[in-house]
């Protein structure tokens, strides 16, 4: 039996859908359609273009074409969309990075002390984390249904509403020891508790193709939402004992286990416990990745060769200078290039006057936050990896994951590139019995998928000595 699968992949720079083959043993991909992702500001908000991303979305189904066995959706996490009583869209959805949160962590916590928080969700603090937002929402009072943003493109393609756990689990108001939502935390933080559907697992059907969508009838079923849940479930690994790092604009770091850890240490060190695929958990700590870059390539433009950056930047000094990828500083958009001189200016570090300077301070900057990310997993797990499976666009720079390995003194596997995508494919494929659990899923993904090996070089002491610069 084979099938053809449909991921609708959504990140927060672009956008793609999927095909792929499935059966046999063959696992193979085609983008049919890709798209940017471009967040507008208007009345002094920063938005998602929704209606814009979703006829995207439509036309890369329709150029999918009609002979599809499912479809499956996951984007980023926390951002939502709320519907009155008839289940029309109230506002286009807030971008992340937004500054209207900043209000709301001081009026989440002024009711619910982040201690407390913790010890139920388990959620690193983040402040653009889904109850920050909400309590600086200002629609709230006319809401009747909250769907986080894969959860909203399911019911405009399905009619039928629903939360997929994965995602849930980012909102910190999800409990990370039953899977459900928590009422209590619900109640505390004066919230609606009606608004909130009911939760879906990976692997359930999540309604059928609308009419009005051109392909009637086609399954649409609950992936991995959290574009993250469905990178680690692509992750090629062989065995229980690794670590992983999906790189994008974001590095998720961390290492999946049976269960959450939500011991103070946890909380002090900000790890989060996000709900994987079949009840795994996925321990890690958000790191500042490639969002550097990406800014830095903006403010660039069309100058901006990567390629060639990346090579001058390679062949500079290593460990000059280096920053914090994860200052607040960083967050918001802006001129990046300007930001990290002056953090390396106040710092007193060698300031970055070059492009690739700059190039080579990012990349030193984020192989040491993954270096810390991972170690501390390990230590508070008391999990031991032998390896790093570096998954998603990140897995391309052959720079970040050299750096990565020597930082680490652990073996980086890098790829797949598309492991979101895979990971997608992979859950509606073990729904339709084409894949029998998630580690043949992944035997699957590292027989069909390419990846490259990165061994560590150098001694560790010129690492150890860069991250003493850098806040503990």
């Amino acid at each position: 039996m084979t099938a053809t699968l449909a991921a609708i992949d959504l990140g927060a720079s672009s956008g793609r859908v999927i095909t792929a083959e499935v059966g046999d043993g063959r696992l193979t991909l085609t983008e049919a359609h890709r798209f940017a992702n471009r967040p507008v500001r208007a009345g002094g908000t920063l938005h998602w273009d929704m209606l814009g991303l979703y006829r995207e979305i439509l036309d890369g189904l329709r150029a999918a074409g009609p002979r599809l066995d499912s479809v499956g959706i996951d984007t980023w996490a926390v951002d939502y969309g709320l519907l009155d009583g008839a289940g029309t869209l109230l506002g286009n959805p807030v971008h992340y990075r937004d500054e209207r949160t900043a209000a709301g962590v001081e009026l989440v916590h002024g009711r619910v002390p982040f201690e407390r928080l913790y010890g139920v969700s388990g959620l690193q603090f983040l402040p653009f984390n889904t109850l920050y937002q909400l309590a600086a929402e200002r629609l709230l009072d006319r809401a009747g249904t909250l769907l986080l943003i894969p959860d909203l493109i399911s019911y405009w393609l399905t009619g039928e509403l629903g939360a997929e756990r994965t995602n849930a689990s980012t909102t910190g108001l999800y409990d990370a020891r039953s899977g459900e939502w928590s009422d209590e935390l619900i109640g505390e933080l004066g919230l609606p508790r009606g608004i909130f559907p009911s939760l879906r697992a990976p692997g359930a059907p999540a309604g059928m193709l609308l009419p009005e969508t051109g392909l009637p009838g086609i399954p649409v079923t609950a992936v991995g939402s959290h574009d993250t849940a469905s990178a680690v479930a692509a992750v090629p690994a062989e065995n229980e004992n690794f670590a992983y790092i999906s790189s994008g604009t974001w590095s998720l770091a961390g290492v999946e286990l049976t269960e959450p850890i939500l011991t103070p240490e946890s909380r002090e060190a900000n790890f989060t416990n996000e709900a994987g695929v079949d009840g795994t958990v996925r321990y890690l700590r958000n790191v500042m990745g490639l969002w550097l870059l990406q800014e830095s390539l903006r403010v660039w433009d069309a100058q901006a060769d990567l390629p060639a950056l990346l090579e001058a930047a390679a062949a500079l000094p290593a460990l000059r200078s280096v920053v914090d990828p994860d200052d607040p500083a960083f967050l918001p958009p802006g001129d990046m290039p300007s930001r990290i001189a002056a953090y390396c200016e106040r710092t007193g570090q060698a300031v970055p006057r070059t492009r690739p300077e700059t190039v080579r301070c990012i990349m030193d900057s984020l192989a040491l936050g993954h270096r810390a990310a991972i170690r501390q997993a390990m230590d508070l797990s008391g999990k031991k990896a032998e390896v790093i499976h570096l998954v998603g666009g990140g897995s391309r720079n052959a720079l970040l994951c050299r750096l990565t390995a020597d930082a680490t003194g652990l073996p980086v596997i890098a790829g797949p590139a598309e492991a979101t995508a895979l990971g997608n494919i992979g859950i509606q494929a073990r729904a339709l019995g084409l894949v029998d659990s998630l580690s043949d899923l992944r035997a699957l993904v590292a027989a069909t998928q390419p990846v490259r090996r990165y061994e560590p070089s150098g001694p560790l002491t010129p690492w150890d000595e860069a991250a003493a610069r850098l806040p503990a």
